[in-house]
Formats: structure tokens, sequence, C-alpha cells
């Protein structure tokens, strides 16, 4: 019978009575029903939010890294393939501008800053400004030789644009190409050289080449000697960012290949820059003398001399 009395059901009426009969009953409120006790034990506050937020944060990796499987297996002939090759931002354009007109002895100017992101964006737009650069300035030049002179005719040639890209942008693609067959062959050789893809090479000429930029804006004025101190100038910064971003990578094969290397990559520089200071500011413009018509009294007379 106490069992039985023990499952009897027990009706509460005031509550105040109740907390009169026993003070240290355990009571929870109604306006704030998820309140735990404070002498029952539970689990802390914010903890299911953190296993969430770790969870989330799990599953946001995995897209990631989801997203940056399909963007490097894209097919070659899709739009999000050449997509990948400009996805760079201006702050990294400026630093690899900036690493190439400050070369720094012992940094490496792929490792230091393109090997993270190398990209097409930069060395796209550094070889078009350069080729209006080259064709705008040329012209000015030779204008500005010839300004004053009565018989001149000044004539723009817009052809030199055609051929200042035409020479620019096969450097910038055909002399990496080969470069980049070159140091695949010698590291199917020499298991050590550090191997570059094509895509470092092109962009390490790139931006190389923006240098010539303001070389060529300078090379207006009609000096031959400032010219060719701007043109000494350009070539050493340039040529120092070539030679030693790769000389690391022929180091160790012959010691014969590996200066040959560098001395040919850097005679390849030095021809583009002297090529087109040569071809485009310094050729002779010889439209500005003026042409003479012999008159037929002067052929009778030339005919009676004779």
């Amino acid at each position: 019978m106490a069992a039985v009395d023990d499952l009897q059901f027990e009706e509460f009426g005031d509550v105040a009575t109740s907390l009169a009969a026993n003070p240290n009953a355990t009571t929870i409120s109604i306006e704030d029903p998820d309140e735990t006790p404070k002498h029952l034990p539970g689990p802390p506050r914010g903890s299911g939010r953190e296993e969430d937020d770790e969870l989330l944060g799990n599953d946001d990796s995995d897209k990631t890294e989801l997203l940056a499987g399909q963007k490097k297996s894209s097919p070659f002939w899709t739009f999000e393939y050449y997509q990948t090759f400009f996805d760079v931002d201006t702050y990294q354009v400026f630093d690899r501008i900036k690493g190439s007109l400050l070369p720094i002895p012992g940094k490496n100017f792929v490792r230091l800053y393109i090997r993270s992101n190398p990209d097409l964006y930069g060395p796209f737009w550094i070889c078009a400004t350069l080729v209006f650069a080259i064709a705008i300035s040329g012209n000015l030049s030779n204008f500005l030789i010839h300004l004053g002179e009565k018989t001149y005719h000044y004539v723009p040639e817009f052809r030199k644009v055609s051929i200042a890209a035409t020479i620019i942008y096969a450097y910038a693609w055909l002399v990496p190409l080969a470069l980049w067959g070159f140091l695949m062959w010698r590291n199917s050789k020499v298991m050590n050289i550090v191997s570059y893809s094509f895509l470092e090479i092109v962009c390490v000429y790139g931006y190389s080449l923006f240098i010539y930029i303001p070389t060529a804006i300078l090379w207006i004025i009609p000096q031959k000697a400032v010219r060719w101190i701007l043109v000494t100038i350009a070539l050493g910064i340039s040529g120092s960012v070539l030679a030693m971003t790769f000389w690391p990578a022929v180091r160790e094969d012959n010691r014969r290949i590996a200066l040959a290397t560098i001395v040919t990559i850097v005679l390849l520089h030095m021809l583009l820059s002297v090529g087109c200071l040569a071809y485009f500011f310094d050729a002779p413009e010889l439209d500005h003398l003026p042409t003479t018509t012999a008159t037929p009294n002067q052929t009778v007379a030339a005919a009676k001399s004779s």
C-alpha cells in the first residue's frame, strides 16, 4: 500500500502555498522556459553553435577545394579555362611591377611574386601599352627632329603600330616558348634543374618589359646620347631580372651550358631594346628631302655639255 500511495497524483494549488510548505523545492520560470537550473549540470551555452560553425566551416573548405578542382580541370576550349589566367587583383599586379623595377640580388622573381598565382593580365596589357608607347613616341620623335624645316612634310606612320605589335608580342611569346622547351629538355637530362611552367616564364618576360614603357616615352628627347643612356639603364634593370630568375634553373647544369643560356637570354633582350631604338627612333627619314625634277632646258644643256 505504501508503494501505491507514492504513485498517487498530488494537486498543487497556489504556488506561494507550495513554496511555503517546501522552501527547498526547485522551480523553473515559465517566462524563460529555456533556462537551466543552476544546480543541474548542463551543456554550456554556445557549444552547439560552435559545433555547427565547425561543421559549416568544414563544408565551406570542402566547397572551396571542390571549386578549385573544377577550375583546374576545365578543358582548354572553355572560357573558364582562360579566365583563370586573368584572376589577379590590382595590388598583385602593382607588386609584380615594382618587383620588376627593383630586382633584389639573391631573390627569385618567380618564387617571390609569380608562383602563387601566375597571370597573363599584366603581361598582356604591358605589351599592349609598350606597343603604343613605341609607335607614338617614334612618330613624335621624327616630328620633333625635323621641326622648323620648311621642306619637311610630316606624315604619321601608322604602320609602326603593327610592326611594334608584331615585334613585342612575338618576343613575349616565342622566346619564352623556346626557353621553356629548352629547360624541359635539360630537365630530362639533369634531374636537379629547377622547372618553370610556360605560364610562369611568359609572366616573367611580360613584367620585365614594363621598364621600357617610360623609357620609350623618354626616347622622344632628340639626343642620341640621352637615348643610349636610357636604353642602357632599362636593359640593365630588365636583364638583371631575367638573369637572376633563370640562373637558379640552369646553375645545376653543365657550367658552359648554364652560362651560354643566360648569355643568350640577355643578348636576345638586348637585341629587342637596341633594335626598337634603332628602327623606331634613329632610322633616317628621307621623305623630307625635296625632290628635284630636271626641266627640258636643263636636259638640253646637259646634252650639249656632254
